[in-house]
């Protein structure tokens, strides 16, 4: 029971340890381990009480389960602000991974309240089905771990949320930052004639912060101005590009040899499932229907 207090605090930071790619354990990260204490100087001195363990046990889980689902929300929001590959399989698989924790959680939950009860077969039933789900949860950690390693690279921990640099503006700036952007502001045209000249999209690994490097400007007012004053994540931002290169490559009669396949590679993309989704969005038809459809208007 007492090391079932342990067990939130970690899966907690095993989420940022996952989610941070620059996430280091420190010493106030042992204040989590306050309740694992407490629980046992109580147990210690015959003061504690299953069925207020119990409880404890079950509000301490609510919690972290809570912190486990902002902490999510924050890295897909700076993720959307600051990246462009579509395979985000890190989110998904914390994503799975919470929801299995809520499952397993309510098992044990129910199973503690019944025991309260007569209702033994179904208590010893239950008890049968938290271990059966602690050991898959555990043998699915390290087949994930050893099928996908791709799931440990993160995000840099120290990026902000767009809201957050705009609230850090201060005077003529923080005023300009109310009203949006025009498509014909400097700003805005010195990007799209960037992205048209150079087609720095077709790096899959582009990054806000490497783009900014490259046009030789700010990171954080680059982000301002794609995420907030152009109202588009950067995600969405250059994915539309890569999505209209690759519309050009298919409407090309001269490019029919070139597969679906190597046209996502191409234009950025590095999942063919990802790539079919966003095309589908952005077209309404799938990049097979897309050429078909062009080159057959095109013969006729």
């Amino acid at each position: 029971m007492s090391f079932s207090f342990l067990e939130m605090p970690v899966f907690y930071l095993y989420v940022l340890a996952i989610c941070y790619k620059n996430f280091r354990l420190k010493l106030s990260h042992l204040l989590h381990g306050i309740p694992f204490l407490v629980v046992n100087f109580l147990a210690v001195f015959e003061l504690s009480q299953p069925g207020w363990l119990s409880l404890a046990s079950s509000m301490q889980w609510l919690g972290y389960i809570l912190l486990v689902a902002f902490t999510l929300r924050r890295f897909k929001r700076i993720y959307r602000q600051n990246y462009t590959e579509h395979s985000n399989q890190s989110y998904r698989w914390l994503g799975q991974l919470t929801v299995v924790f809520v499952i397993a959680g309510s098992l044990a939950t129910v199973k503690e309240v019944i025991s309260f009860t007569t209702y033994n077969q179904l208590f010893q039933g239950l008890q049968l089905a938290v271990g059966v789900s602690a050991l898959s949860v555990i043998t699915w950690f390290v087949l994930k771990a050893l099928s996908s390693p791709e799931l440990f690279r993160g995000i840099d921990g120290e990026l902000q949320l767009v809201e957050t640099l705009v609230k850090q503006q201060k005077g003529t700036i923080a005023s300009k930052l109310k009203t949006p952007i025009d498509d014909d502001s400097p700003e805005t045209k010195r990007v799209k004639e960037y992205m048209q000249k150079e087609a720095p999209y077709l790096d899959p690994s582009l990054t806000l912060q490497t783009l900014a490097a490259q046009m030789q400007v700010p990171s954080k007012e680059l982000s301002i101005l794609i995420n907030h004053k152009m109202g588009q994540h950067f995600f969405d931002f250059i994915n539309r590009y890569r999505i209209d290169a690759a519309a050009k490559l298919l409407q090309d009669s001269t490019k029919q040899k070139l597969t679906v396949l190597e046209i996502l590679y191409q234009v950025g993309f590095n999942s063919k499932s990802s790539f079919n989704t966003a095309f589908k969005n952005h077209t309404g038809f799938t990049p097979t229907q897309y050429r078909k459809n062009h080159l057959s208007k095109k013969n006729h």
